[in-house]
């Protein structure tokens, strides 16, 4: 991908407007999206890192943005943010995504829950929030993420173009269209 291509104006709309969705998909559940247990939504968009890498910076500007509004929001915005660049900026270079899905299972999985014991003790126990946190991750981005790209997405060709997919020779599948 080009720099020409990166700053063109079509692209970045699309970039924000996949921070804003991540953000406000995050802000409109906030007691799912903050907390020990948790399942954001919103994190099935991190799969877009798997098939275009400047969706990376998208994604890690919606976490900022939905942190600022977190109750731990002072540790929140560069924590919780780091540990969404950590699982997405990697997560085009994997080849498949069940294992790029993984990344974010396990950054949030660990970082979070360590953010969590900085900022409320040890109640709920470390490994309550580390078990909790990446559950949370493996039902949203894995469970309901990859079926969804798998049998949404890369079967219908307009919905590639529309992401802006570009992965290398990764192939769209064509959408099996049944007669009645």
């Amino acid at each position: 991908m080009s720099r020409n291509e990166i700053f063109q104006t079509r692209n970045l709309v699309r970039l924000a407007l996949v921070a804003a969705l991540y953000a406000a998909l995050t802000l409109a559940i906030p007691g799912l999206s903050f907390g020990a247990i948790q399942f954001r939504f919103s994190e099935v968009l991190v799969l877009l890192c798997f098939y275009r890498k400047d969706y990376s910076i998208a994604l890690i500007i919606g976490c900022f943005i939905a942190n600022c509004f977190s109750p731990t929001a002072a540790v929140d915005m560069f924590v919780g943010t780091m540990a969404t660049a950590i699982a997405v900026i990697p997560m085009f270079y994997i080849r498949n995504i069940w294992v790029a899905s993984l990344l974010p299972v396990v950054s949030n999985g660990i970082i979070i829950a360590l953010e969590l014991l900085v900022c409320y003790g040890n109640e709920p126990p470390l490994w309550f929030n580390m078990l909790t946190i990446a559950a949370g991750e493996l039902v949203v981005i894995t469970i309901i993420g990859c079926p969804l790209f798998k049998l949404v997405f890369e079967r219908n060709r307009r919905l590639m173009d529309i992401i802006g997919a570009n992965k290398p020779n990764y192939p769209v599948k064509k959408a099996v269209i049944e007669k009645n």
